[in-house]
């Protein structure tokens, strides 16, 4: 039986992705971001595709663990750190990198008697205001991470970007030169670029690069497709039509009666709403495709329909292939109609979509 909602994953674009990220950033290594269960896709799923990335970084040490009992022998940073000494043996005792972002973890640290040792990133906030030692305290964060026996030597260095999906800001530039002016001479690997890094920002490609989003096929920018970067898209997400009826001038359609009907037409159901994670501030017109052609939609986004205006496409019935985005519609164009970015709509698809792998390529 073809579910009421799906989404398909084409995990062979997960690798030309990554391909894509080495092409641009050939001589570093590459800490694939596999975070918020792989951007939605999946986070054992995503790992198993890039399985031969240098690293991996997930936001918190759960996720850490739940790679590592899954068998997954790679290096993997944990990106917001630890609070306290319960997750920092759970970082040792897993071999979790830690990124150290604050005086509360170094003390943790020194604290620590246990035998053991984990690798560290320490962080620079060079603009963020997130996580992160400021410059004039980056020195002597180093400094005492240098003589803490809990710590692996050599120390790494990482920041992170704020603005870098505006080609067109110059803060990035200020942030690689900070960086790069407060670690001169420290010892130790480098990471600057996310993926709008990689992408556009030359000057900040180091010892390391961190994709996210552009491993999944998206685009960092706001102006632009992961397919007119050369990614391919992983994720298409489908429904079906579930009714299809007549309605007259006059008439509203959804809750609040916000959409009312110029002139008769034919009106479509697909069986999607915000309860799989299809946005619920979709705009009227927000494209979507039934049998691979393009009609709005009309109405309230609702739990678990849209309804579409079907005037153009007049052979269309119950049953008939529903995509919300995916071949012939991108992610980020359906983002730019809800007013949200497409890395909400990805890793906002909830456990009611079932997932279907797609690999045919390699």
């Amino acid at each position: 039986m073809i579910p009421a909602a799906y989404a398909v994953l084409n995990l062979d674009a997960v690798w030309h992705n990554l391909s894509k990220v080495r092409s641009c950033a050939p001589h570093a290594k590459v800490m694939a971001v596999i975070k918020a269960n792989g951007y939605g896709h999946g986070l054992l799923r995503i790992a198993e595709a890039l399985q031969d990335v240098d690293a991996f970084a997930v936001a918190r040490v759960d996720e850490g663990i739940r790679l590592r009992e899954a068998g997954f022998n790679n290096r993997i940073a944990v990106l917001e750190g630890f609070t306290g000494a319960e997750e920092l043996d759970e970082l040792l005792h897993y071999q979790l990198d830690a990124v150290v972002h604050s005086s509360i973890q170094l003390e943790i640290l020194e604290a620590r008697t246990v035998q053991g040792a984990c690798a560290v990133w320490l962080k620079l906030d060079t603009g963020m205001n997130r996580l992160g030692f400021k410059a004039r305290e980056l020195s002597a964060a180093y400094q005492r991470l240098k003589q803490c026996t809990q710590v692996k030597q050599p120390i790494n260095l990482m920041t992170h970007f704020a603005n870098a999906d505006d080609i067109n800001d110059k803060k990035t530039l200020k942030q690689i030169s900070l960086f790069n002016e407060t670690v001169a001479g420290l010892s130790g690997e480098l990471s600057m670029a996310n993926s709008a890094g990689i992408l556009g920002w030359e000057q900040s490609l180091s010892d390391w690069v961190r994709p996210g989003i552009m491993l999944y096929g998206v685009s960092p920018f706001p102006d632009s497709t992961g397919q007119q970067l050369g990614l391919k898209p992983v994720m298409a997400l489908h429904s079906r039509l579930i009714a299809v009826k007549q309605i007259e001038a006059g008439d509203t359609v959804g809750y609040g009666g916000s959409w009312i009907c110029e002139k008769s037409t034919s009106l479509g159901v697909v069986a999607i709403g915000y309860g799989d994670g299809y946005p619920r501030y979709a705009k009227v017109g927000t494209p979507v495709l039934v049998n691979g052609r393009r009609v709005p939609l009309i109405g309230r986004v609702s739990m678990d329909m849209i309804t579409v205006d079907l005037e153009t496409e007049g052979y269309a019935k119950p049953g008939d292939l529903v995509t919300l985005w995916g071949e012939g519609l991108p992610v980020e164009e359906i983002a730019r109609c809800a007013d949200t970015i497409p890395y909400t709509l990805v890793c906002g698809v909830t456990q009611r979509v079932q997932i279907i792998e797609k690999t045919s390529e390699r």
